[in-house]
Formats: C-alpha cells, structure tokens, sequence
C-alpha cells in the first residue's frame, strides 16, 4: 500500500495511492492520518474523492514531523573498504522540517555555498509512539519506508564538529514521493541509486545497512519518544561528491534522481536560492571572542 500527501488547489489532502487513481483518505496530511491508532485500517479501506495520477503535485509525506533523526555512515560494504571498523552505535543528527521538498519540487542551493552535495537514502516514517522499544516493538513501530536525499552543504557542515548547519538548510532535502507502507514478513532489500545529470554516482543494497530500521528505531526511542509521523535517514553508501578527487557538487540546473527498488523515486532540479540576503554572522566576529563555556 503506498500512501502520500498531495497539493490541490483547496489544500494538502493525504491519498492512498492505488494502480488507477489516487484515493483521499480524509485527512489533511499524512501526520494526522498516523496520529490515529487505526491508521491502517482507515487507509486501506477508504473511498474518498479521486485524482488522476497524471500530474499529481507530491508534497513530502508527512510535511511536518516532530522530528526528523538522520544517520551518519550506515552502510557496511562503504566502511569496510575504507579500511574503518564498524561503529558500535549509530552517529546522530537531525534536521527541521522545512528543510523537506517534494519528490519532483526544485532543490534549492543554499545561499553563500559552493559545495552541495548528494546523500541518496532510505526513510524510515514512524506509525506508532514508541519509548525503550524492544526489537519486535520496534519493527511494529515503522509505518512504512520512503526516498530520502540528504543534500549538505559540505563547507557549512565542516565549519564545526556539528554537523547540523550543514544538514538542515531550507528545501533543500527531497523525500517522497509517498510511504510504502511495510510489511514485516518481507526482508527489507532494495538497489539504492543516485544519478546526477544521468550519470551514477551512488550504487548499494539497502540490505547492507549496519544498523537497519528496526535497530535504529530502538536505540532513539531509548534516547526520545518517537512519534507518529516522525522520519529517519537511515544513512547513505560511497559515491558522494565530496569524496571525490577531485570533488564533484551539484550546479544550479543539475537534475538529481534518487531511487531506491520497490520503493519509489525523486527526481528534482537544482535552482539557485532566490532571495539572497547575507548572514549577520560572521566569523570574524568570534576570532578574538573569549570562550563563556
């Protein structure tokens, strides 16, 4: 069952999306449809007002989680060959929400950054509140899965040990274009791709995870609640631009398609950020600031 958010002209309506149409669910959003403890039930049983797929406007799934957790590197073929050892727990940041755009809505530049790079990943979306999960309530805890590109722009993310200015710049991470809804019986394995301008960049199994779905939802719920709604990067393979010699990052105009097999794809176009306004921050400022902590 895949279910997704769409824009229409009267607002965001959350729709199931079945082989000829796109069925409205009767709720805004799909946030507001996981906020209920039928959700699925609901969801598969709707017959709301239906729209042509043809032309459908995909909002990202749930347009305002409460939070979006990423990963750092997650994948076990990618580190093995860069001759590290592999992590005991998974590395943590987090993103807002408006930095998410559609499956198919421009990507913006970010302003003042000349290195914005590719980060193809799979989401995880969160159907139920969960705390100190267990490894079945974890796994019983994810609605479903979803495309995500982690676009950074690596000369903000390495301004600091933080990575989170790097992370989390406005509409600037595609995810969509809908959530497929899981199925715990089926191993979770897909091809995973990248393309810039049609040429690969990235290749990998989703199988080859270090730390899969249910395991990342069970370590955060020991560090927060996740709720309804909520959205996990779950990391990206080797073939980013940044690690490239020399380096390679998208361009105003650069088209960039994520795909993950049996899930879906998001194919969205580079433009430059619009209104262009300089920071007041600057790092002179700080140069001669004693430290206060």
């Amino acid at each position: 069952m895949r279910l997704a958010t769409i824009r229409t002209a009267e607002g965001t309506r959350a729709v199931r999306v079945d082989d000829s149409a796109a069925v409205e669910l009767g709720f805004p959003d799909l946030g507001a449809l996981l906020a209920r403890p039928d959700w699925r039930t609901v969801a598969r049983t709707a017959d709301g007002p239906r729209h042509e797929l043809a032309g459908l406007d995909y909002a990202p799934p749930v347009p305002s989680p409460e939070k979006i957790v990423c990963v750092g590197l997650n994948y076990r073929n990618h580190i093995l060959e860069m001759g590290r050892e592999l992590p005991e727990h998974p590395a943590l940041f987090a993103k807002f929400a408006r930095a998410q755009v559609g499956a198919y809505d421009p990507v913006v530049l970010p302003a003042g950054s000349s290195a914005v790079d590719w980060e193809a990943e799979l989401g995880v979306v969160i159907g139920a509140e969960v705390r100190h999960a267990s490894p079945a309530e974890a796994r019983s805890a994810i609605a479903g899965y979803t495309v995500v590109n982690d676009v950074t722009a690596r000369d903000f993310q390495y301004r600091s040990p933080q990575w989170l200015q790097g992370k989390t710049f406005e509409a600037s991470t595609p995810v969509g274009p809908w959530l497929v809804v899981s199925d715990e019986d089926r191993p979770l394995s897909g091809e995973l791709t990248c393309t810039v301008d049609g040429e690969l960049m990235q290749k990998a199994d989703t199988g080859d995870l270090v730390f899969d779905p249910a395991a990342l939802v069970a370590y955060i719920s020991g560090i927060i609640t996740l709720a309804p709604g909520d959205l996990i990067a779950t990391g990206t393979p080797g073939g980013v631009g940044h690690a490239r010699k020399p380096p390679r990052y998208l361009t105003e105009g650069s088209e960039l398609v994520t795909r993950i097999e049996g899930i879906g794809e998001c194919r969205n176009t580079l433009v430059r950020e619009s209104s262009v306004r300089e920071s007041p921050v600057r790092e002179s400022r700080f140069r001669d600031t004693p430290a206060r902590g």
